[in-house]
C-alpha cells in the first residue's frame, strides 16, 4: 500500500510524504508504483526553486518539505503532483491512500 500524506497550514503547503509500495503487480512491473514514481519525480524535477525545500527521493519513499513560502510557480507544480496522485488513487484505491492534514 502506498500512503500519501499532504500537510498544510491553512492553505499554505507544508509537506508531501509518499511511502510504501503498491503491490499491484510483480516487483519491477507494478504499474501503480510506476505511475506514482513518474508523477513524483516529474514534479520534483519541475520545481523552480528546489533549494527552498527539503527533498528526499529513494525507493519506496519521497518527501517534499517547504522551508519557506512556496512561489506561485511551485504552488502550481505541487498542486499538479497532488492532482496526479489523486487521479491514480481514484482507480486504484486498493493500492494507494491519500490523507490531507
Amino acid at each position: 500500500m502506498i500512503k500519501v500524506k499532504i500537510s498544510k497550514a491553512g492553505t499554505a503547503f507544508e509537506s508531501l510524504e509518499v511511502k510504501g509500495h503498491a503491490g499491484s503487480g510483480p516487483y519491477g512491473h507494478d504499474l501503480v508504483c510506476a505511475a506514482v514514481s513518474a508523477v513524483i519525480t516529474g514534479g520534483l524535477n519541475s520545481l523552480e526553486a528546489p533549494q527552498d525545500y527539503d527533498i528526499e527521493l529513494k525507493e519506496g519513499y519521497s518527501l517534499l518539505k517547504a522551508n519557506k513560502q512556496v512561489s506561485a510557480h511551485d504552488a502550481v507544480v505541487i498542486d499538479t503532483i497532488i492532482c496526479g496522485l489523486k487521479t491514480i488513487a481514484e482507480d486504484n484505491s486498493d493500492f494507494i491512500t491519500i490523507k490531507a492534514e
